[in-house]
C-alpha cells in the first residue's frame, strides 16, 4: 500500500487558488464558544469541532429551518460552516497538507415536519467538492435537531485526513 500524497487542489491549482477563483477567502478561525479547540490533529486526521455559520462573529440567520429560516438560507449557512471548517484545518496544518475530507456531520435546527436536512448540508458538501475536487468527496450524516448554539440554523463538523 502506498502512502497518500497531499494534493493541493483541483486540476493542478491549489486550494487557495481555487478559493480565490471562486471569490472566497478563508475567514479568521471562529473562536471557541466554550471549553474546546477549533480543531485537533491526532495521527493523520484532523477533527474539526462543530462550526456555526458565523461571519465576522455574527450569525446571518437564526432560528429553525422550515420556520424562521428558509431552506435556501440554510444551504447558504451550511456553506459558511464549510468555509469556517476549511479555515480551522488551514490554521492547524495548512490546506496543502489535506489528503481527503473523510466525514462530514451536519446538524440542522429543524421546524416540526421539516425533512430536508440532506439538501441543507449539501451547502457544505458542495463547497468541499468545488474547492477540493475529488479530495472533497466524503461520507456524511445530516441530522435534524431541536436547537443549536446561539440559535444557529446549521452546524457542521468535519474529519479530514492530512499528510
Amino acid at each position: 500500500m502506498t502512502e497518500p500524497t497531499p494534493v493541493t487542489g483541483v486540476g493542478g491549482a491549489d486550494a487557495y487558488a481555487r478559493l480565490a477563483e471562486m471569490g472566497l477567502t478563508l475567514p479568521q478561525v471562529v473562536p471557541p464558544l466554550a471549553a474546546y479547540v477549533p480543531a485537533v490533529q491526532s495521527g493523520s486526521y484532523v477533527y474539526v469541532s462543530g462550526q456555526l455559520p458565523l461571519v465576522d462573529g455574527k450569525l446571518p440567520y437564526t432560528g429553525k429551518v422550515g420556520a424562521e429560516v428558509s431552506p435556501e438560507q440554510a444551504v447558504e449557512s451550511a456553506r459558511i460552516c464549510g468555509l469556517n471548517a476549511l479555515a480551522a484545518i488551514d490554521a492547524l496544518v495548512g490546506l496543502g497538507q489535506l489528503v481527503k475530507i473523510v466525514k462530514v456531520t451536519g446538524f440542522v435546527a429543524s421546524a416540526p415536519g421539516f425533512t430536508g436536512q440532506p439538501a441543507v448540508i449539501n451547502g457544505a458538501s458542495d463547497l468541499f467538492g468545488e474547492v477540493l475536487g475529488e479530495l472533497g468527496r466524503h461520507a456524511r450524516s445530516a441530522v435534524g435537531v431541536s436547537e443549536l448554539p446561539l440559535g444557529a440554523p446549521v452546524e457542521v463538523e468535519v474529519i479530514a485526513e492530512v499528510a
